[in-house]
């Protein structure tokens, strides 16, 4: 993982956490096995915040937008290079 990506999440969003040990070091919820990863997919497929909390009463609305920070915040520092096609 790209080591600003690392030192955002781990100072920016106390909500999120990395650690070697837990899904392999992806990004997670605090105290969860939740990853932003899953918050984020479940978002995309249509589920609202309240399916999401319903069916995950461990996490809250404030777990749910650090994930969608945490999402922002690693696309902020995101270069694309496009190829000269």
């Amino acid at each position: 993982m790209n080591k600003q990506i690392e030192r955002l999440a781990m100072t920016d969003n106390l909500r999120i956490t990395l650690a070697p040990d837990v899904l392999a070091g992806k990004p997670v919820i605090s105290g969860t096995r939740l990853s932003v990863e899953f918050i984020i997919g479940l978002m995309a497929d249509g589920w609202s915040e309240a399916d999401i909390l319903a069916n995950y009463p461990g996490i809250t609305h404030d777990d749910i937008l650090a994930c969608l920070a945490y999402a922002r915040d690693t696309l902020s520092i995101e270069k694309v290079h496009p190829s000269a096609a």
